[in-house]
């Protein structure tokens, strides 16, 4: 997760579209698997984690080398740990949120983590989109590329993980987004595209995603996001 979109929405992060609804698809597309031991890699404040937490996992184990120290929290009661690195762990479901397109060797992270979680354990990544969408906002959270669902989907086979589905979302707003990163292509400036909105705008985007969200599992067409879930054979 992006420390620095943290950053800019706060304690509103929860309450952003954005997240929001990401947080639903995650949901959607893990929820069968009932996840009870979480290892959340690039976890940032742990918000993915937390969501999953508040709908029946019971912990979670947050990994970021962001992190200065090591420390534990409870959440609903439920240990939330905080670490730099871990060891080999018997975590059932390992998120990756917003992480591969920030290192060189991304199928190399996926089996590093791949080694410390037992065989039937889920990863589910998400990564942003597309190379045409490359814009500023790439650059200001250092991104080293965007990918296309058949790409992530490469990247976790070659890291020794079996792809169980991909899937593309924020398809609902993604003419507008596509028209807006490509009339900036020429100002390769570093900002984030993300903002805080007013409720009605927030609302709207918000209510096009959770429509969206039916279709969601079978979108393998276009989206700001791709999604896989894969399993450790």
């Amino acid at each position: 997760m992006d420390l620095k979109e943290e950053d800019i929405l706060g304690n509103d992060i929860g309450r952003h579209w954005y997240y929001q609804s990401k947080a639903a698809a995650l949901r959607r597309m893990v929820g069968h698997l009932a996840p009870q031991r979480l290892l959340d890699v690039g976890a940032g404040s742990g918000f993915f984690s937390r969501h999953l937490l508040a709908v029946g996992a019971q912990s979670a184990l947050c990994v970021d080398v962001g992190y200065e120290r090591s420390w534990d929290e409870t959440v609903n009661g439920k240990p939330v740990l905080y670490r730099r690195d871990c060891d080999a762990t018997d975590c059932d479901l390992v998120l990756m949120m917003d992480v591969l397109e920030h290192v060189e060797n991304d199928a190399g992270l996926v089996s590093h983590y791949a080694t410390k979680v037992p065989s039937g354990a889920h990863f589910l990544v998400t990564v942003p989109a597309f190379r045409f969408l490359w814009s500023g906002h790439d650059v200001f959270l250092e991104h080293k590329r965007r990918y296309t669902l058949a790409e992530i989907e490469r990247t976790m086979r070659k890291a020794g993980l079996d792809v169980v589905r991909g899937a593309y979302y924020f398809g609902a707003i993604f003419p507008l987004a596509a028209a807006v990163r490509l009339a900036s292509r020429s100002d390769p400036t570093p900002r984030s595209s993300l903002r805080k909105h007013g409720a009605l705008t927030n609302g709207l985007l918000a209510a096009a995603c959770a429509i969206e969200l039916r279709l969601f599992p079978i979108n393998r067409l276009a989206g700001l996001s791709a999604f896989v879930l894969a399993r450790k054979p």
